[in-house]
């Protein structure tokens, strides 16, 4: 039986941890050729072990443009095209108003929009029609989270970019999406609820769904996004939150 993935080849960045590595590894479950990013080498060989089926981790950090270049140059010299990527690095630090710093302001917006546009921009070379583009989005880009508006606006600005990006490479015949998780159950998030007492009893509450998400709950997300199931999507936002943004 056909796996639904067979052959194609599939980039995600910040793959070493959480919904990238759960979402890496769904892909190359489903027989894809899968090209993971990540900023320490060390973790990328040991992710690349769990991950399996012939995975491929290339050292990188997102927001540098010379790391983004020597990834594209690697898949174009070994397979020659990119069928889907994962944009998917990114990170969260929060600062109020009045306390923002501008290397705190420079390292999220440098990540998180930065690294989104010219992952993906220096992937299109390679894409051809059929091509998918996710875009990791976040429910806090959808409210009001205190402490939060830089990450937030950050996320505001990838549902931006998708829909822009659909007129953009309509005639191109790639789609673009955006997957935007609620509070998900990933390593960070459990140092984050062990160090915060009451913090998960509050989201239990809060997510209509009563629990946080697990991160394969994401990814399924993700590879329905980047597969022909969904191939009259485009410019959306598929919020995987337990109905928090909706509700």
């Amino acid at each position: 039986m056909t796996k639904r993935f067979e052959n194609k080849v599939v980039v995600v960045t910040g793959g070493t941890d959480g919904i990238g590595l759960t979402t890496a590894a769904s892909f190359a479950e489903q027989g894809a050729h899968v090209y993971i990013t990540g900023r320490r080498q060390e973790r990328l060989n040991e992710v690349l072990k769990e991950i399996g089926h012939g995975a491929i981790g290339v050292q990188g950090d997102v927001s540098n443009l010379a790391d983004l270049d020597r990834l594209y140059a690697q898949i174009q010299r070994e397979k020659g095209r990119v069928d889907v990527v994962f944009a998917n690095a990114g990170v969260s630090e929060s600062a109020p108003i009045g306390g923002i710093e501008e290397d705190h302001f420079d390292r999220v917006f440098g990540i998180n929009v930065k690294g989104t546009v010219f992952t993906v921009q220096k992937a299109l070379p390679l894409m051809s029609a059929g091509g998918a583009v996710v875009l990791a989005g976040s429910g806090a880009g959808s409210k009001g989270f205190a402490n939060l508006s830089v990450y937030s606006a950050t996320k505001a600005a990838i549902r931006s970019l998708a829909r822009t990006w659909t007129t953009d490479l309509k005639n191109q015949g790639i789609r673009v999406n955006v997957v935007s998780p609620g509070m998900v159950l990933t390593p960070a998030m459990q140092t984050y609820l062990q160090n915060n007492a009451g913090a998960e009893e509050w989201m239990q509450q809060t997510i209509p769904f009563g629990r946080l998400a697990t991160t394969e709950e994401i990814a399924k997300a993700v590879l329905f996004l980047a597969s022909d199931e969904s191939s009259f999507i485009g410019g959306e936002e598929l919020f995987v939150d337990g109905g928090f943004v909706a509700v």
